[in-house]
């Protein structure tokens, strides 16, 4: 064959695993989907200018809600996802060269409803006149519907605080608003659309009079309709992030004390608050953070903590105790495990909604594990949004304790937030016994490999162990197992392949032994928030077989 022919074969097989690509990944899209790219595309966004509706008034004082992190280190200097940078004129809102997310993040103006806000006011009044003179409507970042989105009910958050928000920033909010009326995310849906929902509310809410009750009505519509399906019946958001489900709890509980605020709880849809609230614990560790699966990172939701002390705030009980041994998130597909000392989660979820996996990672059957109270194996975590090498290492199954065959991963992860072809779970067996709780389920995200293969994998959580069998079927080449390890835990030593001595924090020495693998250390990373890489180590099971049994066992005191 001819160096030309050899490159045009080498070109054309790229191309037709791009096609391929393509085909996997659009053809779950809704309908409704691929018609509002095309609207959005044709159609020209709407600029109206005219006066701002008249406000209403507010009934009862607003209740303090979720704090941010304090992000405005000076009238024009930034920290966001551990980065400082300044903005200091208008062409660094939409600095090309910084990463499109930390400028997503300026736009948003979080630092308004942050807990020491108060100490800012002046900075927040003079941000928010530069921001109107400097982001001209529909030019840059600010005018993509979610930052807008979050941007509009930041500022009303902060006049509902505060009551100073001036004529000429309550002009650029209608602007803002109707402006967002023209370029809601069907084409998205998801978390982004109930963000544009969102915003309708609190500006229809905020302003009176009859424009001000159409935007209203239209965000109570897409509520009324967008609940039932993206919130699940066990209480869990579709799109299976912890991350994201906070952030929804959220957006529903400041629905929730704006509407008492006005006296309009009756427009109001039922809201899933407390199934929310009891999903959101279950998918925490110990520690109280949430765990890692798909998109997940501290500092992005508030913490539980925080969700809770808003609840309660609201006039809202408390929630009853989770129960010991077995928890089962049915439609969300996520299980947590009790014994003893230690907590187990585990992944037989479905990566999400087929139509909207952009948050996705190949983690199916995956799983956390705490003991006495702290993190020992976890998922690798989120530090990035943008497309690369980083983005695509930590959707991958290599990323999470898990299982990968032939160096592909589970579910066919592309780009930044692409899936083409995907696992599909199966619970296959739930046992409760007296001393110990085991969960097996499979997948067939590797059916697609040459070997047909399915994976199976088996939990058994005692009071001291817990036991993982793995077991492929189809043939293969090679097969690894990966465990992370939480950056506090120490490995003393590997003895011959088989065995890791571990040490948790401090607190209780481990043993990982397993049967029918080879296992060596690695360097590793724990993503804990965007933009920051704790270092630590990864375990790699090299499978001599198609069957591996890993126990993961600690002492007791007596």
């Amino acid at each position: 064959m001819t160096m030309r022919g050899a490159f045009s074969n080498s070109t054309l097989s790229l191309m037709q695993r791009r096609i391929m690509l393509y085909y996997h990944t659009l053809c779950h899209l809704k309908l409704v989907q691929l018609a509002w790219r095309l609207i959005l595309w044709l159609r020209p966004p709407c600029i109206d200018l005219a006066d701002a509706p008249p406000m209403r008034e507010p009934r009862r004082p607003w209740i303090a809600a979720c704090a941010r992190k304090t992000s405005m280190t000076g009238p024009d200097t930034f920290r966001f996802l551990n980065a400082e940078r300044r903005i200091a004129n208008a062409a660094d809102w939409n600095a090309g060269e910084v990463d499109k997310l930390w400028l997503y993040n300026a736009h948003y103006f979080d630092d308004l409803g942050a807990l020491d806000s108060m100490e800012r006011s002046g900075w927040h009044q003079q941000l928010i006149e530069r921001w109107i003179i400097e982001n001209p409507p529909s030019h840059g970042n600010g005018w993509e519907p979610y930052p807008l989105s979050l941007r509009i009910v930041n500022w009303i958050k902060f006049a509902l605080s505060s009551g100073t928000l001036n004529e000429d920033a309550r002009q650029s909010l209608a602007i803002q608003v109707r402006y967002l009326g023209s370029r809601l995310e069907y084409h998205l849906l998801g978390n982004h659309l109930l963000a544009n929902a969102k915003a309708l509310i609190f500006a229809g809410t905020w302003f009176a009079g009859a424009e001000s009750e159409r935007w209203l009505e239209r965000g109570l519509t897409i509520l009324r309709r967008e609940l039932p399906e993206q919130v699940l019946n066990d209480g869990g958001h579709f799109e299976r992030s912890p991350m994201y489900h906070g952030i929804i709890l959220e957006d529903l509980l400041d629905l929730h004390n704006l509407m008492q605020t006005y006296e309009l709880e009756s427009r109001l849809p039922a809201l899933p608050l407390v199934a929310m609230r009891t999903w959101l614990r279950a998918l925490c560790h110990p520690d109280g953070g949430i765990a890692f699966f798909n998109d997940a990172a501290f500092g992005i939701a508030p913490d539980t903590a925080e969700i809770e002390a808003y609840a309660a705030r609201l006039g809202m009980p408390g929630l009853d105790d989770m129960p010991t041994g077995l928890t089962q998130l049915c439609e969300s597909g996520y299980i947590r495990l009790e014994a003893g000392p230690a907590l187990a989660l585990l992944d037989v979820a479905p990566v999400g909604p087929d139509y909207l996996p952009g948050h996705a990672h190949a983690d199916t059957l995956s799983f956390e594990l705490s003991i006495f109270g702290s993190r020992m194996f976890v998922n690798s975590g989120t530090s990035c949004y943008k497309a690369g090498a980083q983005r695509e290492f930590e959707r991958s199954t290599a990323a999470h304790n898990t299982l990968n065959i032939d160096g592909a991963d589970s579910s066919e992860m592309w780009s930044s937030f692409r899936v083409a072809r995907r696992a599909r779970p199966m619970l296959e067996e739930v046992a409760v016994c007296e001393h110990e709780v085991c969960v097996t389920a499979s997948h067939n995200g590797y059916r697609r490999l040459r070997g047909g293969n399915t994976h199976r994998r088996t939990w058994c959580l005692k009071r001291n162990m817990l036991e993982i069998c793995d077991e492929i079927l189809g043939e293969f080449t090679q097969a690894q197992v990966y465990f992370h390890l939480h950056p506090s835990v120490m490995l003393v030593e590997i003895e011959q392949g088989r065995l890791a001595r571990l040490r948790l924090d401090g607190v209780a020495d481990v043993v990982l032994r397993v049967l029918g693998g080879a296992l060596k250390a690695e360097a590793g990373q724990w993503h804990s928030e965007f933009g920051l890489s704790q270092p630590s180590t990864r375990l790699v099971v090299r499978l001599e077989g198609a069957h591996l049994v890993t126990d993961i066992e600690w002492n007791i005191p007596s």
